[in-house]
């Protein structure tokens, strides 16, 4: 039986960017067949795209506003059955070095039919692995998504006060308002282990929204500790369990 054709989902800022791109797929559909099953103009938009149709590989912009091609590789690969992902770039020859030693395939503006033929002929298996996307952007991810009324919002890392898991979801506050978040505590737990530090097991705080700690006789007549956060009023508990790190951390401001 005929293999079904590759499914393309092209990401690109610049409209005539994304029409050479459907054009050379088209030319080169008798040795790969293949179909563009959506375009975007930023890594958010593909996000979008991606809750409404499934594809194989995204065809990605490095430059583009809101959420760019590293930004975009960065979310698919914190997601499960992501389409593999192949950069497209104008960037001079040092740059493209540092894709090369990081083993990421890219094709080079402007594309040539032999060369994207070529690539989506040896796909990565899946989304760019993190080991990699460290070495593009060792700073990792600048934000994390939320979907709210059938659309994908961006939610800044450096402005969330805490995490908070609840039921299927995390809730990621900021000073302005709650997001829902479809990741695992445990996960951002693991990827921000520099930004956060869990003072319970269902909360993760911004190191940097500490302002410090005190005890507080709850409703059960318990006395425990809770954190005191920058500008904020809400006071979040502190299990016996993770106090003895949370004090290490104090200790150490």
């Amino acid at each position: 039986m005929n293999a079904p054709p590759l499914r393309i989902l092209i990401v690109d800022d610049e409209a005539p960017a994304r029409a050479r791109l459907r054009d050379l797929i088209g030319d080169i559909s008798a040795e790969l067949p293949a179909i563009v099953v959506g375009e975007a103009q930023d890594g958010l938009a593909a996000l979008e795209a991606l809750q409404q149709v499934a594809a194989d590989v995204a065809l990605v912009d490095i430059r583009m506003p809101r959420l760019d091609g590293i930004g975009l590789a960065q979310q698919l690969a914190a997601r499960p059955g992501a389409p593999a992902v192949i950069f497209v770039t104008a960037y001079d020859q040092y740059a493209v070095r540092a894709f090369e030693l990081s083993a990421v395939d890219y094709l080079l503006k402007p594309v040539r039919a032999g060369r994207l033929l070529e690539a989506l002929k040896k796909l990565p298996s899946g989304a760019v692995d993190a080991p990699t996307l460290r070495r593009l952007q060792p700073e990792g991810r600048h934000h994390l998504t939320s979907s709210e009324r059938g659309r994908l919002l961006l939610v800044p890392l450096a402005e969330i006060v805490y995490l908070k898991a609840e039921l299927k979801y995390v809730t990621a506050r900021t000073r302005a308002r709650d997001y829902l978040v479809e990741e695992a505590l445990t996960a951002l737990e693991q990827e921000f282990a520099e930004r956060f530090v869990r003072v319970h097991r269902s909360c993760l705080v911004a190191r940097e929204a500490i302002a410090g700690c005190e005890r507080e006789t709850g409703p059960d007549g318990e006395t425990r500790w809770v954190i005191l956060l920058k500008d904020f009023s809400e006071k979040l508990p502190v299990s016996r369990r993770q106090w003895p790190q949370l004090k290490a951390l104090l200790q150490q401001e």
